[in-house]
C-alpha cells in the first residue's frame, strides 16, 4: 500500500507515528486523533519491517483492541491479525496460560470473575466462625485487591503493624487469615481472579524461571500503551519488567492525557504519566493540541478549567471549528426543576437543532442523580437508556426498598413478600419458602397466611412471625404518616439502612448512596404537589407514592429502539462524544464531590473530571445546578461548582448574575471561595504555636488530633498504603462531621 496513509495526518501526528525508535510519549488531547496516531503508529510498524508478533498493544477496554486491529487491518491486511493487541487483562492471560506451571498453576486455570471471588470468600468466612457483619464480604474483597495491587503479598500484609492495626480496629483481626485462606484455596483451586492476572505475572517476572522474562523482552520489541494515565502501580511495574534494563532499546510508546486522568478511586496514579520522562530521560514527547471535535467556545472553555490544576503537562488545545453557540448555563430552584429544565431543553435541541436522541446526553458525578432526570423524561415520552448502572428503579437496593413499601401497603403482594421476607437475611432458608409456597398452593390460600399456618419448626416460626409482627407494624404507620416519614422508618427498621452501612466498600457506599436518593425522592412528593401527578397531588400517602411511581417505572422496554438519550456517570462517559451533552448537579459537594472537598489533590482530580465532561460535546453543551436539593430526607443548599466560576462570561450564556454576590440562596464564587478557595499561604496563617504536624506513620486509629480547618476529631479508620493512606474522621461541631482526609497531606496535630 505504500504510505499513504500518512497523508491523512497533521504534522504532529506524523513524527508520532514515525518516531519508532526509543521511548515515546504522545500527550493526546481530547478530540486530537489519538487513536488514529496509535494505530497508524503500529501500522507504520510493520509496513516499515517490524515483525506483527513482536509489538505488543495494551489497552483497558476489548473495544478499544477491537477497534484497533480494525483499523490497522485496514492498512496492513492481514498481518494484523498477528499482532497481540488487548487488554492488560487478557493479554496476560495469554501470558499465564503459557507460562503458569511456573508458579504453580495449570496451564487450564480458572478466572473468577467478583461473583465467585465474593462466594469463596463468603465461605471462608463462614468456615472460620467469623461474623460476617464485622467481616462483609464487599470491604474484605476491596481491602484483599488493594493488597495485591500495591504486590502485597498475605505474608507481608501479616507482618505490617499498621494494616493489622487498622483491621483490629475496624473489628477484622483476622483479616490478614481470610486474605491467605483466599489466596490459598484459589491457588488449590487452580483458579485466579482479576486481580491475579496482574499480581501472578509480575510474580513470574520477578522470579524468572527458566529466563521467563528475557523470553518476553525478547518477544516483545516494540510495547504500546493506551490511555496510559489510567494505569496503576503495578500495570507499571510489569511495563517496567518488559522495556527498561540494561542494553534496552526502550522502544515504549504510551499514549494519553493527564488532564484525563480520572480513575485515582480505581488505584490509577497520574504519577505514571507526570513522571514517565524522569524514568526515560531519552523521551520524544509529541503534544496533540488541535481538537477536531467541539466548537471553540467548548475548547476554550476545557483551557480555561483545566489550566487551574497544580501539576500536569502544559498544553492548549485549541480548534478550527467557529460556531457562535455559547455554553448554556442553567440555574435552577430545586433538582426536580433541574431535570424539567433540562427535558425542556432536550426537546427544544431535538426540534430546533435536529438532534436526534442518540446525539443527546446527559451526565452526572453519581449514579444516583439519574432519578430526577429518568422521572422527567418519561413523562415527556423521551427514550432514553441509563449506561454505567442499571436504571435508578431497576438497583437491587431500589427494589428492595421499594418491595418493602410495597408489602407495607398490600400484605398479600406475593412478589414483594419473596423478595424481602430474608433480606436482610433472618435465616430463613430456600427449604422453607419452598414449604410455605406449597402449602399456599395445597390449601389455596395466600402466602401472607400460610406463614402462620404452614408447619414449621419453632425456631422458624419465632423468627417469621416476628417479621409478621413487623409488617403488620408498618402497615398500619403507613395509614397514619405521610409518604416520607413512613418510608423512612420502614427502611430505618427493617434493617435495609443498617444492611447497606455495613459495606464499606466503594459498590456498598453507591448502594446506599441510592437509597438515600429514593428517600429524597418520596420527601419530595411528600412536600411538593408538582412531584405526584395532578389527581393524586393531595394524597401525600405511602399508597399514593407507589402508584405514583408505577406510573413512572412500568413503561414497556423496547430493547429495538436505539434512538434514546444516554444517561450516564462522568467516568462511563470518558472515550465518548455526543453532540449535544448536558452536564448536571454542578454544585460544591456534589461536583466536586464532599469527599475531594476533604482532600488536597481531590479538587484536582475532580477538575479533570469536569474537562472530560465538558469535551464530550461537539456542538452544544450546557451546563445545570439546582440552587437546592433532597439529600438525606433534608433540603440542602449549596453554593454553585466552583469550576462554573472558572469558565469566563464571555463564552457562557446565562441569565443569571456572576462574579458578584446574588441575595438567593445559592451564592457564586465570593463564598465558595470563603470556603474552599483560600490559598496554602492564607490558610497557614494563624497556626497556633504548640501545633505540630504528625509523619502519615503516626496517625493511629482511635487517635485524638487537630486539624487546621475542622478543629478536633477522633480518627475512625486508616485506611491504604504508603503515600495513598486515607483517615476517616470525625470532627465535632461542624457540617458533614465524618471526613476522608488523604494522610500525606492532612497536617493533623496528635491530641491523645
Amino acid at each position: 500500500m505504500g504510505l499513504e496513509y500518512l497523508n491523512d495526518l497533521n504534522d504532529v501526528q506524523k513524527l508520532a507515528v514515525t518516531t519508532t525508535d526509543g521511548p515515546v510519549m504522545v500527550i493526546a488531547g481530547p478530540g486530537s486523533g489519538k487513536t488514529r496516531v496509535l494505530t497508524y503508529r503500529i501500522a507504520h510498524l510493520i509496513e516499515t519491517g517490524a515483525y506483527p508478533d513482536q509489538i505488543l498493544a495494551l489497552t483497558f477496554t476489548n473495544k478499544a483492541a477491537r477497534e484497533m486491529k480494525e483499523r490497522i487491518a485496514r492498512v496492513v491486511g492481514d498481518r494484523a491479525r498477528r499482532l497481540w493487541a488487548g487488554t492488560f487483562h487478557s493479554i496476560f492471560a495469554r501470558i499465564l496460560r503459557v507460562e503458569a506451571h511456573h508458579i504453580g498453576y495449570p496451564s487450564n486455570f480458572t478466572i473468577y470473575d467478583t461473583s465467585d471471588s465474593r462466594s469463596l470468600l463468603t465461605r471462608i468466612i463462614k468456615e472460620m466462625n467469623l461474623d460476617k457483619n464485622n467481616y462483609p464480604v464487599g470491604s474484605v474483597l476491596s481491602r484483599i485487591s488493594s493488597a495485591k495491587s500495591n504486590l502485597i503479598t498475605p505474608k507481608l500484609y501479616a507482618q505490617d503493624d499498621d494494616l493489622l492495626g487498622t483491621d483490629r480496629f475496624n473489628n477484622r483481626p483476622m483479616l490478614y487469615a481470610v486474605y491467605n485462606k483466599y489466596v490459598s484455596q484459589c491457588k488449590q483451586a487452580g483458579s485466579m481472579d482479576f486481580d491475579d492476572l496482574l499480581y501472578r505475572l509480575f510474580e513470574l517476572l520477578q522470579k524468572d524461571p527458566e529466563g521467563v522474562l528475557e523470553k518476553y523482552r525478547k518477544r516483545f520489541v516494540h510495547l504500546l500503551v493506551d490511555e496510559f494515565q489510567d494505569t496503576n502501580f503495578l500495570q507499571y511495574s510489569i511495563l517496567k519488567k518488559l522495556v527498561k534494563y540494561p542494553g534496552s532499546s526502550e522502544n515504549i510508546c504510551v499514549v494519553g492525557d493527564d488532564a484525563q486522568s480520572i480513575y485515582g478511586f480505581r488505584g490509577a496514579t497520574i504519577d505514571n504519566i507526570l513522571n514517565f520522562r524522569h524514568e526515560f530521560p531519552n523521551l520524544n514527547v509529541f503534544k496533540l493540541e488541535q481538537n477536531y471535535r467541539s466548537t471553540h467556545c467548548i475548547v476554550e472553555a476545557a483551557n480555561q478549567v483545566i489550566v487551574q490544576n497544580k501539576n500536569q503537562i502544559q498544553k492548549k488545545i485549541w480548534t478550527d471549528k467557529i460556531d457562535s453557540s455559547k455554553i448554556k448555563l442553567v440555574k435552577t430552584v430545586s433538582d426536580t426543576e433541574e431535570g424539567r429544565r433540562v427535558a425542556d431543553m432536550i426537546v427544544e435541541h431535538k426540534n430546533r437543532y435536529h438532534i436526534p436522541n442518540k446525539e443527546i446526553a446527559i451526565l452526572y458525578r453519581t449514579n444516583a442523580q439519574s432519578r430526577v432526570f429518568e422521572e422527567q423524561l418519561r413523562r415527556y415520552n423521551i427514550t432514553y437508556k441509563v449506561f454505567g448502572g442499571q436504571s435508578f428503579y431497576q438497583r437491587k437496593e431500589i427494589k428492595d426498598l421499594i418491595a418493602y413499601l410495597r408489602l407495607s401497603v398490600n400484605p398479600f403482594d406475593e412478589e414483594a413478600l419473596m423478595r424481602v421476607i430474608n433480606y436482610p437475611k433472618r435465616g430463613v432458608g430456600n427449604s422453607t419458602l419452598d414449604n410455605i409456597s406449597q402449602f399456599a398452593t395445597e390449601n389455596e390460600i395466600t402466602i401472607w397466611r400460610s406463614i402462620a399456618e404452614c408447619p414449621l419448626p419453632n425456631k422458624t416460626r419465632t423468627t417469621l412471625m416476628g417479621f409478621v409482627k413487623m409488617m403488620d407494624y408498618f402497615g398500619k404507620k403507613a395509614k397514619e404518616l405521610n409518604a416520607f416519614e413512613s418510608a423512612t422508618l420502614i427502611a430505618d427498621q427493617s434493617g435495609l439502612i443498617a444492611e447497606l452501612r455495613s459495606d464499606k466498600s466503594l459498590e456498598g457506599m453507591s448502594r446506599l448512596e441510592n437509597l438515600t436518593a429514593l428517600l429524597d425522592g418520596i420527601k419530595d412528593f411528600s412536600e411538593n404537589d408538582e412531584a405526584a401527578d395532578d389527581n393524586l397531588s393531595d394524597d401525600k400517602s405511602l399508597a399514593s407514592y407507589l402508584q405514583n411511581i408505577a406510573l413512572v417505572t412500568d413503561l414497556d422496554d423496547d430493547k429495538s429502539e436505539r434512538d434514546y438519550v444516554t444517561l450516564m456517570s462522568v467516568h462511563s462517559a470518558k472515550g465518548l462524544e455526543f453532540d449535544s451533552i448536558f452536564v448536571a448537579g454542578l454544585e460544591e459537594n456534589i461536583f466536586p464531590s464532599m469527599q475531594a472537598l476533604s482532600e488536597r489533590d481531590g479538587i484536582d482530580e475532580e477538575r479533570r473530571l469536569f474537562y472530560v465532561a465538558i469535551t464530550r460535546a461537539r456542538k452544544l453543551l450546557t451546563l445545570s445546578f439546582a440552587g437546592s436539593r433532597y439529600r438525606y430526607g433534608k433540603i440542602v443548599y449549596n453554593d454553585p461548582s466552583r469550576f462554573i466560576e472558572e469558565i469566563s462570561a464571555e463564552l457562557m450564556d446565562s441569565t443569571m448574575a456572576r462574579h458578584k454576590e446574588a441575595a438567593e440562596p445559592v451564592r457564586l464564587r465570593a463564598s465558595v471561595q470563603g470556603n474552599f478557595g483560600r490559598t496554602v499561604s492564607e490558610k497557614t496563617q494563624g497556626i497556633p504555636p504548640d501545633f505540630q504536624a504528625a509523619a502519615p506513620h503516626q496517625i493511629m486509629p482511635g487517635m485524638k488530633v487537630r486539624h487546621l480547618k475542622f478543629g478536633e476529631g477522633k480518627v475512625l479508620s486508616v485506611d491504604g498504603f504508603n503515600d495513598s493512606k486515607v483517615a476517616t474522621i470525625f470532627f465535632q461541631g461542624v457540617s458533614n462531621p465524618q471526613r476522608r482526609i488523604m494522610l500525606k497531606f492532612a497536617k493533623l496535630h496528635i491530641l491523645t
